[in-house]
């Protein structure tokens, strides 16, 4: 069934509504399954373990500045929670390309902006000096990866098929970037533990 043919209901898109998009053919996401099952399961795994890490971290007093934490570790979470919501979207029956596309075009939106703000809290904060390597981590590649995910979610309707790939290498590239990110934040904790 198309999206808008309803048996007499009334279409989701608004009246005059280019005739494309009101029929526009649901998406055979269920090619995707397991991708998204493996891709969505490791973030949620992985959110919880980022837990874990805050909390030894506050149990040897490696993390003093709250600033640090919104800095460096919030946006760890936030990455894998944004391929856990991909997940969830590409999950959800009936989704058509213009649907697909307005909801990843909001979450790269989102990404965009919450990473400008990570890379403002980075620079504020005074707790840890970041070089290079935390900018190009913490701050540069999550802003890519989420304008891409924006860029490929405003072209969904066009290239469907495409997209689809484009958004599960965007989800792999925040996937490893917070298992980096983490991993940054386990060194620190342990290295601060043996401090004196």
């Amino acid at each position: 069934m198309l999206a808008g043919e309803s048996g007499g209901e009334s279409s989701p898109f608004p009246e005059g509504h280019d005739h494309e998009l009101r029929y526009a053919p649901v998406m055979p996401l269920h090619e995707w399954d397991n991708f998204y099952v493996i891709v969505g399961s490791s973030a949620a795994a992985l959110t919880g373990l980022q837990f874990v890490v805050v909390v030894l971290g506050a149990e040897v007093e490696a993390v003093r500045d709250a600033e640090a934490v919104d800095a460096f570790g919030t946006p760890t979470i936030v990455h894998f929670c944004v391929v856990l919501t991909i997940a969830a979207l590409i999950s959800v029956p009936g989704q058509t390309p213009y649907t697909l596309g307005s909801l990843l075009t909001l979450l790269g939106a989102g990404g965009i902006a919450y990473s400008t703000l990570t890379a403002r809290r980075a620079k504020r904060q005074s707790n840890y000096q970041p070089v290079f390597e935390d900018w190009l981590w913490h701050a540069g590649f999550p802003f890519l990866a989420y304008a891409i995910l924006f860029a490929t979610g405003a072209s969904t309707f066009r290239s469907p098929g495409a997209a689809l790939y484009v958004v599960a290498a965007v989800a792999i590239a925040l996937l490893f970037i917070g298992i980096h990110n983490a991993w940054d934040s386990v060194v620190y904790i342990a290295t601060r533990q043996h401090d004196p």
